[in-house]
């Protein structure tokens, strides 16, 4: 399938700053299940854009506005091409947590099984991890499991947290929207040494408002295999992968500082069409 994306972002402050600082997930990467046909960024006020790859080969963009501005818009346009991988049978049973240990010793998934920024592996997730897995041994099988428990455990409720809300707290009130959704099976799988990661993109059948995010699980023999605990499905061909990492602090499409002393206002606008 063949998309055409743009994602705006406006800020608009009660009074000017100056020397801002901003870093960009933006564009997406050409992977096994995608290829990027065109990126085009813009910033306003005009800007010299730098980029670079960083430790997980993502696209960043980063720039700075030295000179008072009272105002800041940043827009991308992409197009995409998505071609997936067939989905794995969910009956499938293509490794145990034995094959697990071997890969480790040659694969690069030490920073996958740790806790980071909003997620954690403690004590009560795995104890929550190990309920709710019932003892199956087969991996695949275990990530399936968590998936479906995190979309049933969890109400999906728009401005119920806020970006930087940690999994714990998803989990003590049930609620959150796809971010937290993702954090919690990361945390899950993590907590039973299954190596996950944060899937930051697009999700091109829904009226998009801001980016979506889902997960990624490493199965051996399988490599990474994506997981939507928000829809409780395998990603397909309307997912577009922008950024991965350990979570959403690795992959934020926006994030920056500036000098001053204001309020701001923040706008998104997000549109996806099919070509």
């Amino acid at each position: 399938m063949k998309f055409a994306i743009r994602h705006r972002t406006h800020y608009a402050y009660s009074t000017p700053v100056r020397e801002s600082f901003n870093e960009l997930h933006l564009q997406p990467a050409s992977t096994d299940s995608q290829t990027l046909d065109g990126f085009l960024l813009k910033i306003l006020p005009a800007v010299r854009l730098q980029h670079y790859r960083d430790f997980y080969l993502n696209a960043v963009h980063h720039f700075e506005i030295p000179q008072p501005h009272d105002s800041l818009t940043i827009e991308s346009e992409f197009q995409v091409t998505t071609h997936p991988p067939a989905p794995l049978p969910t009956d499938a049973r293509p490794a145990s947590a034995a094959d697990l240990q071997q890969a480790m010793r040659t694969e690069q998934l030490y920073d996958f099984i740790l806790a980071s920024q909003y997620t954690d592996n403690d004590l009560a997730t795995w104890k929550l991890a190990v309920d709710a897995t019932g003892g199956e041994t087969d991996l695949w099988q275990t990530a399936l499991r968590l998936m479906q428990f995190v979309h049933s455990h969890l109400t999906y409720q728009s401005n119920s947290t806020q970006v930087h809300t940690h999994a714990r707290d998803v989990l003590q009130h049930r609620r959150g929207v796809c971010q937290d959704y993702a954090h919690v099976l990361i945390s899950l799988c993590r907590a039973l040494k299954m190596p996950a990661r944060y899937v930051s993109g697009y999700l091109a059948t829904e009226i998009a408002s801001a980016t979506h995010a889902w997960t990624e699980i490493y199965i051996p023999g399988q490599g990474w295999r994506a997981l939507d605990p928000t829809h409780n499905c395998q990603p397909g061909a309307t997912y577009i992968k922008i950024a991965i990492g350990r979570d959403y602090a690795d992959v934020a499409p926006v994030r920056g500082t500036y000098r001053g002393m204001t309020t701001h206002k923040m706008d998104v606008e997000v549109k996806i069409e099919e070509r």
